[in-house]
């Protein structure tokens, strides 16, 4: 019998079905595996599926030489946690939940892009702390979101959903940066930089995987290349983005404003940030919705269930 430790609590209904499939032992912490639970996941257990957070390094594999874990089922898209090559030299397989967080996660880039627009956070704050003197007609004026121009960096699932929902629901027009050309059933340019892509927006969305390859993508130079009144918004991970240059950029009027579900060194999330009126500040809510975390665990069960059957993995990383 397989032994499979789940590594943070899962929906109810994706527990009761993995129950099933062998020996579980589902650890109730909500935060990230320390070195040594890590290094005991992957000596006592045949199976381990973690999620954001479970830092899974080079470092670690490292340290064993013959582990008894053979697959780490990772719940979510990103995995920029695991160093899938360093688990491949152990002999670990890793899987992902692509598809499952689509959607939910360019409903999160629209809801960021239009409550920075419209200063939603920074009028609730004023209301909530009773500062409200009544409506009048040039009160907290923001950016009208229909029909302006937005750029999308990396065209993947979640960069064409949230074009799709630009295009459709706002009648925005789309560029777009990524590696190759997307063809889509709705008008959109590709541009040949990045640079260019932001040269004109008024909305900039990076969609792009975590991997050492887009670490600090977006920094001081892209910042500088992008209308004084446009909207960043990251939905993609944090450390995509170079958030001392992105403070610098909002503090000075580079840029203006930004939407942030995640942040370089999550749960940390600077001062200078939460300071900023002109910022809207989520806690990484992307797929946060009962259905797309039960979807998202099913899919990661799927993978599980694969590996038990001898079976090629559905998502193998």
């Amino acid at each position: 019998m397989n032994k499979i430790l789940i590594t943070r609590p899962l929906p109810a209904s994706v527990m009761q079905k993995v129950e099933t499939f062998g020996d579980v032992t589902a650890r109730n912490q909500t935060t990230p595996l320390s070195t040594d639970e890590m290094l005991s996941a992957l000596c006592d257990y045949d199976i381990v599926l973690p999620t954001l957070g479970d830092l899974f390094s080079e470092k670690i594999f490292r340290q064993i030489e013959t582990p008894k874990c053979k697959l780490l089922a990772n719940f979510g898209v990103g995995y920029n946690h695991i160093d899938v090559e360093a688990a491949k030299s152990r002999g670990i397989l890793v899987s992902n939940t692509p598809g499952a967080v689509t959607d939910a996660t360019a409903d999160i880039a629209l809801t960021l892009m239009l409550m920075t627009a419209r200063r939603a956070g920074e009028g609730e704050r004023l209301l909530r702390e009773g500062n409200w003197q009544g409506w009048h007609p040039t009160q907290m004026l923001g950016l009208h979101m229909s029909g302006k121009t937005v750029s999308v960096i990396g065209m993947g699932r979640i960069g064409e959903a949230i074009a799709r929902r630009c295009h459709f629901g706002f009648g925005m027009k789309v560029l777009y940066a990524s590696r190759s050309e997307k063809k889509m059933d709705f008008p959109s340019m590709q541009l040949p930089s990045i640079n260019e892509a932001v040269a004109q927006a008024d909305f900039v969305v990076t969609a792009v995987p975590g991997s050492a390859s887009t670490k600090h993508l977006v920094g001081q130079d892209l910042f500088a290349s992008m209308p004084s009144h446009s909207i960043f918004v990251n939905i993609s991970r944090g450390d995509v983005v170079d958030e001392s240059a992105l403070i610098t950029a909002l503090q000075t009027g580079q840029i203006g404003g930004a939407g942030l579900d995640v942040y370089e060194l999550e749960p940390v999330v600077p001062d200078a940030l939460v300071q900023l009126e002109n910022v809207t500040l989520l806690p990484h809510l992307g797929t946060a919705s009962l259905e797309i975390r039960t979807e998202m665990g099913d899919m990661a069960l799927k993978n599980i269930e694969d590996f038990i059957e001898g079976r090629s993995l559905t998502n193998l990383v």
